[in-house]
């Protein structure tokens, strides 16, 4: 059962996992990154160098780097429409911070994901045992975070998980 509370931000839940753990998004839109000065700059040209990492490092990224050192994957896949929005472009140009942490990124359009079950809101799951729900609104901010334990929900989130991963292509051979 899922249920409204303070869940541990994603960074400390990652470092528990003893096994590899993966994320789901779904989203189109983010009001607050669209309008904010990240995104602005990177629409005047300005671009993410890996050398740079640090001013947009955060705990998130220093966690999946720690869990991948301890030879777990985590896995981030991204569900976006065509053409994609400004988000959606933003977000694609952010994701060399995903890679320097070493995370697995795979994109997959609406198109080919048809026939396809996936979770209405952005989850990530942890060791087959719990899953947290990110929920947005229509606009894309963020509204809340939910955990849920029943194991046959965990085992749904993480089977279709594992097919969009199987369907989704790697961030380094999908184009914008």
């Amino acid at each position: 059962m899922s249920q409204p509370q303070s869940p541990l931000p994603s960074a400390e839940l990652i470092m528990t996992c003893e096994r590899p753990t993966g994320s789901v998004g779904t989203r189109d839109m983010d009001g607050a990154a669209e309008d904010g000065a990240a995104c602005a700059a990177l629409f005047a040209g300005e671009r993410n160098d890996l050398a740079d990492r640090e001013p947009r490092w955060n705990d998130l990224h220093s966690a999946i780097a720690a869990t991948v050192g301890r030879a777990l994957s985590v896995r981030r896949m991204r569900v976006v429409s065509e053409p994609g929005t400004g988000y959606f472009r933003f977000e694609h140009a952010c994701t060399v911070q995903n890679l320097a942490a070493g995370e697995e990124v795979r994109w997959l359009t609406r198109r080919r994901a048809r026939g396809l079950l996936f979770p209405a809101s952005d989850p990530w799951t942890f060791d087959d045992r719990l899953v947290r729900y990110s929920i947005f609104s229509g606009p894309g901010a963020f509204v809340e975070d939910l955990l849920g334990e029943d194991p046959a929900t965990v085992k749904s989130y993480a089977d279709a998980c594992g097919l969009i991963w199987k369907r989704a292509t790697p961030h380094d051979e999908f184009t914008v």
